[in-house]
C-alpha cells in the first residue's frame, strides 16, 4: 500500500475547504428549491365540498396562483367529519409543498370539540391568512331591543329565555354565542339546526329570537326588514355595514369573533417555498378587483406572514378550547 505524499497540514486544509464547501452548498440548495417551484401541478385540498364557503374563497385564488407561478393549481375535495378526513390527509403528505389545505375556523374549534383528532395543528405549516368573514349578531324584529345594549338589558332580565339559533351543536356559531354569554354575564338557550337555512326561517318568524349571521347572508334578511343587526361579532366593523358597532366597542372587551379562511401546507415542507407561496397570496390580496369581488361576495381579502399565521391559529386553538370546556361543548351534542 502506497503511503500518501500529504502533510497533515495539508490533510487538515482539504477537510476545512470541503466542510466550507459543503456548508456554503446548503443555502444554494434551499435558494433552488424555491427557484424551481412549482415544477408540476399543485393540489390544494378543499376538506368541504364544492360550492363551500372555503370553495369560493379557494378558488379565485388558484387562478391568480396559477397565473402567477406558471403552474396549475388544482382542488382536491376531501369532505368528511368536519374537515378532519381532508385536514388529515395534508397532514400525511410529502413535505414538499405540492399538496395545500385551505382552511377555516373549524380547523381550530375541532380541537376542543371532537375526541381523538388524529394529527396536532403542528403537524401543520401555516402559509398565509387569506379572508375574514365579517359576522353581526341579528334578532328577530318582534323581540323589543333596538341597540346591543338592550339586548344585554333584556337577555339579563329574561334569563334561558332568548332562544339563539345556530347551525349545529358544537358549530362556530353555537361557540361564538357560549363566548359571548360568558363575557357578558348573560343565559340563554341554545336551538340547534341542521344546517343555516332552517334556522333563518324561524329567526324571521320569531320562534327563535337571536342568531349571528355573516354580513353577506344578512343583508338580504335586513333590507326586507326581516331581521334587525344590533352589532358586528368581530372587533372591527365591516365595509358593507360601515355604521354597525362592533360588541368590542360597546364594552365586551377582547371579545371578537370572526369566520376567516387560510392557507396552509403539511409540516416540514421548505421554509423558502412557504415564503414563496406567502408573497404570491399576499399579492393576490391586494389586487383591486380581487377585492372589490371578495367584498361582493361578502367577505374581506386579508394576507399575512406565516409567522403570524402560526401564532393566530395557536391563540384560535387555546381560546376554543376554553370556550368548551367552560360550557362542557361537544360536536353533536345536543
Amino acid at each position: 500500500m502506497s503511503k500518501s505524499n500529504l502533510k497533515p497540514s495539508a490533510i487538515l486544509s482539504s477537510l476545512l475547504v470541503a466542510t466550507l464547501l459543503t456548508a456554503s452548498s446548503k443555502p444554494a440548495l434551499a435558494q433552488s428549491s424555491a427557484d424551481t417551484y412549482p415544477s408540476k401541478v399543485v393540489t390544494l385540498v378543499n376538506p368541504f365540498v364544492a360550492g363551500s364557503t372555503t370553495d369560493g374563497d379557494a378558488r379565485p385564488l388558484l387562478q391568480y396562483l396559477t397565473a402567477a407561478l406558471g403552474k396549475s393549481f388544482v382542488v382536491d375535495y376531501r369532505p368528511g367529519a368536519g374537515g378532519i378526513l381532508g385536514n388529515n390527509y395534508v397532514a400525511k403528505a410529502k413535505p414538499d409543498g405540492y399538496t395545500l389545505l385551505i382552511v377555516s375556523t373549524s380547523f381550530t374549534s375541532n380541537f376542543a370539540l371532537r375526541d381523538n383528532v388524529p394529527y396536532s395543528y403542528k403537524d401543520f405549516a401555516p402559509v398565509s391568512l387569506l379572508s375574514r368573514r365579517p359576522v353581526i349578531l341579528v334578532v328577530t324584529p318582534s323581540l323589543p331591543v333596538k341597540s346591543f345594549a338592550e339586548y344585554l338589558a333584556y337577555a339579563r332580565a329574561n334569563p334561558d329565555k332568548l332562544n339563539w339559533g345556530t347551525s349545529g351543536a358544537g358549530s362556530i356559531f353555537h361557540m361564538a354565542g357560549a363566548y359571548l354569554a360568558a363575557a357578558t354575564g348573560t343565559k340563554i338557550t341554545f336551538v340547534h339546526y341542521k344546517g343555516n337555512a332552517q334556522g333563518f326561517v324561524d329567526l324571521v318568524a320569531g320562534r327563535t329570537q337571536v342568531s349571528p349571521m355573516t354580513t353577506f347572508a344578512a343583508l338580504p334578511y335586513i333590507k326586507a326588514g326581516q331581521v334587525r343587526p344590533i352589532a358586528h361579532l368581530t372587533a372591527s366593523r365591516s365595509r358593507a355595514m360601515p355604521n354597525l358597532p362592533s360588541v368590542a366597542e360597546l364594552g365586551v372587551v377582547g371579545y371578537d369573533y370572526s369566520g376567516w379562511g387560510a392557507i396552509l401546507t403539511t409540516g416540514g415542507s421548505p421554509a423558502t417555498v412557504v415564503n414563496k407561496l406567502a408573497t404570491a397570496i399576499a399579492a393576490y390580496t391586494r389586487l383591486p378587483d380581487a377585492a372589490a369581488r371578495a367584498v361582493r361576495e361578502g367577505y374581506e381579502l386579508e394576507s399575512s406572514t406565516p409567522e403570524a399565521l402560526g401564532k393566530f391559529i395557536e391563540s384560535e386553538v387555546a381560546r376554543w378550547g376554553k370556550v368548551a370546556r367552560e360550557n362542557n361543548i361537544k360536536a353533536g351534542d345536543e
